[in-house]
């Protein structure tokens, strides 16, 4: 019998939330156990293994991370859809690093199609329609996306920029700038 109070959900989100204490990385059944003071084995009737938490970590991130991109995108086009949709993956990075890196994993493709990772891509490319890039252009560009919003993010929370000035915002601030300019200015084949 499940231990009254316990849900897959709420261990889902307890996951989520000691992932973003300690990193992705540490989170495991056995860590959650000992969060709800309860045995291993009385987790099994919600959770399959630690790498089905984690999981269900990364789609709860993806899910979470798409809420947002729709809400900050809602009525935006060009330079001004292209700054929310960035900044939601910086400002979701620095809220919650676990659940970040969580989003990161490698799903198997079923998995994966039924994810929002699908919206990710759907609200990316709808951006870009306001920069007139047709394929396989588009397809270049969300994924030149996805590589600068990660790669900055991922540096700038591995304190990659903390050493030296000038300040991260502005850098960010210019970055934006130089994806507007060149989605504006795509290079043909």
């Amino acid at each position: 019998m499940a231990r009254a109070g316990l849900t897959t959900e709420r261990l889902t989100l307890a996951g989520a939330e000691l992932a973003d204490e300690v990193g992705f990385d540490q989170v495991t059944v056995s860590a959650i156990a000992r969060r709800f003071d309860v045995k291993v084995a009385s987790l099994y009737s919600h959770l399959k293994s630690s790498q089905d938490l984690r999981t269900r970590i990364a789609l709860l991130a993806l899910e979470e991370l798409a809420d947002r991109a729709a809400d900050a995108l809602a009525g935006r086009a060009g330079k001004d859809a292209l700054t929310a949709l960035a900044n939601v993956y910086r400002d979701y990075a620095r809220e919650h690093p676990g659940r970040y890196a969580a989003a990161q994993l490698r799903l198997d493709p079923q998995m994966a199609a039924a994810s929002a990772g699908g919206r990710h891509a759907q609200m990316t490319r709808a951006l870009l329609r306001g920069y007139d890039l047709t394929e396989p252009d588009q397809t270049h560009a969300v994924r030149l996306l996805g590589s600068v919003f990660h790669g900055y993010v991922s540096l700038e929370l591995g304190g990659g920029f903390s050493h030296s000035a000038p300040d991260t915002e502005e850098t960010w601030t210019r970055v934006l700038d130089a994806l507007d300019a060149l989605l504006h200015n795509w290079p043909a084949p």
